[in-house]
């Protein structure tokens, strides 16, 4: 029994003496694990404590750019944290906005320099090709008769200046013609007569002359063919043909219309507010649909003196050479007049400004990746330059790509700049407006949120025991609260005598005499 007893406390002690080793063994490596994390720590501090020293956070602000600010972190009802403003990038009320480098590069920051540079601006419009009014050529007997013969038959041949047209056969004609070659003749004989007689048949003679000049048919006075030929005034085209072999025609009639094409109009209409820009001599180019990879150079020379009422536009006249013969009346054009001139402007690329309608404005860069928003006055726009009236000078760097995000961060800082950081008295203020009673739920209205609450003495408010409505910040909140039950509450004074509950939890049921 002794040998018993002793073995088993030989066993005791060496299994005390292996759990005390292995205590021991495994104990020694945490102990310098966590020597060597407070070692770090220890040094962690200082640096953390530097950048800390190094930017000051001044308070945070709502990170959808509501005019929310908070002393401490927090998140918005969206779950989004709380963006901190730092001592250094603090809104001055300018909109000066400071980008690191690295965002720079995210964005695609690009800049541009302003520069004096002749701006390519156009005034861009419509038109129609129409013929040159001061090259339509009429033919038109001056006295009546038949179309015996036609030269030219159809509406849109091509004719020479000089080229028969049709001939025709007029009584007058004849009778004119005959009257000339007897006065002629009685002129001729009457040498010896009396100088009365010689006299009366030379002026019978230059009646007849005058007559058939007066015609245009001078030529004819002396043929023997009863039959006039009209000729073509111009070189062109045939517009109108009226003729008709066999047609009588009266005095007057135009038998032809025939236009020179080989200069043609456009007529552009010019809105009332762009008719300043447009000036008599000013060059533009025309594009015609059915060419649309030609360019057709062409020139003011007109704007004519009335405003149509109902479009508030003012034509204006073009002209341009089309010896090719390529342009046709009635084609429609895309009209761009240059309305710059030669001079030098000063300009920045058309991404550098941004236009809100009712303000202009550029980032102008600073430095240091500092941006600054300046209001600018544009002039002509260009093809790609806008002039700059006024805001900015030559030499000016403005960003040229990503302009609207840095200007939506810059009008976030000036629009925080009118708004401080939330006191101590303030968040004081804030939560003393909030308040805790006890009482019960008497009835509760869903439809207006409101409930009517029963509730004890409230000394902060200095209220008695009462029954008053409070409303429900949400129906959620009183949710699972069956009337009359004792329920602890937390609600807010929002001013104007609204008192709304925010939070409800169950509380115990007090008995008398315990």
């Amino acid at each position: 029994m002794n040998r018993t007893l002793t073995l088993v406390l030989a066993l005791v002690a060496v299994g005390a003496a292996l759990a005390a080793g292995y205590w021991a063994g495994s104990r020694q490596p945490a102990t310098r694990g966590e020597t060597v994390a407070s070692a770090g720590a220890q040094g962690a501090a200082p640096g953390e404590s530097a950048g800390k020293n190094e930017r000051k956070v001044l308070y945070y602000r709502n990170p959808m750019g509501l005019p929310d600010t908070s002393p401490e972190p927090k998140k918005d009802s969206m779950g989004m944290d709380y963006i901190a403003v730092y001592a250094d990038d603090e809104p001055d009320g300018s909109g000066v906005v400071k980008v690191s480098p690295a965002r720079v590069q995210t964005l695609g920051v690009k800049t541009a320099r302003a520069e004096e540079r002749t701006l390519d601006s156009a005034l861009r419009t419509v038109g129609r090709v129409e013929v040159d009014e001061r090259r339509i050529h009429d033919v038109a007997p001056r006295f009546e008769g038949w179309i015996e013969r036609l030269q030219v038959s159809a509406t849109g041949d091509p004719v020479s200046k000089g080229q028969p047209l049709f001939s025709v056969y007029s009584p007058e004609l004849v009778s004119a013609q005959k009257e000339l070659r007897i006065a002629e003749g009685l002129e001729e004989s009457a040498g010896n007569a009396d100088p009365a007689a010689r006299d009366g048949a030379r002026r019978l003679a230059q009646a007849a002359r005058e007559r058939l000049r007066n015609w245009k048919v001078a030529g004819a006075a002396g043929a023997q063919n009863a039959l006039v030929t009209f000729s073509s005034p111009a070189t062109g085209v045939v517009l109108e043909k009226k003729a008709v072999e066999g047609m009588r025609f009266m005095a007057g009639a135009v038998i032809y219309r025939i236009a020179d094409l080989s200069t043609v109009w456009v007529i552009a209409d010019v809105y009332e507010r762009d008719l300043a820009q447009v000036r008599p001599g000013d060059a533009a180019r025309v594009i015609i649909d059915a060419f649309p990879g030609h360019l057709f150079e062409a020139r003011v020379t007109y704007l004519y003196p009335t405003l149509n009422t109902a479009t508030r536009t003012t034509p204006v006249r073009l002209e341009l050479k089309n010896h090719d013969g390529m342009l046709r009346p009635g084609m429609f054009a895309h009209v761009e007049i240059a309305t710059a001139g030669k001079a030098a402007r000063l300009t920045v690329p058309p991404s550098a400004v941004i236009d809100t309608g009712d303000r202009q404005v550029v980032l102008l860069v600073l430095g240091e990746g500092r941006y600054k928003p300046q209001a600018v006055k544009i002039g002509l726009r260009g093809r790609d330059a806008v002039e700059i009236l006024a805001g900015i000078q030559v030499g000016d760097e403005v960003v040229t790509a990503a302009n609207f995000l840095i200007d939506a961060e810059s009008n976030l800082k000036a629009a925080l700049s009118t708004f401080t950081a939330p006191t101590a008295a303030t968040t004081e203020k804030a939560a003393a407006k909030r308040y805790q009673a006890q009482g019960s739920i008497d009835s509760l209205d869903i439809a207006s949120n409101t409930a009517s609450v029963t509730h004890e003495p409230i000394p902060a408010l200095q209220w008695p025991a009462m029954t008053m409505e409070f409303g429900l910040a949400s129906p959620a909140v009183a949710k699972g609260i069956p009337p009359g039950a004792p329920i602890r509450f937390e609600f807010e004074d929002r001013g104007d005598g609204e008192f709304v509950i925010t939070r409800i939890e169950k509380a115990a049921a007090r008995h008398e005499g315990h």
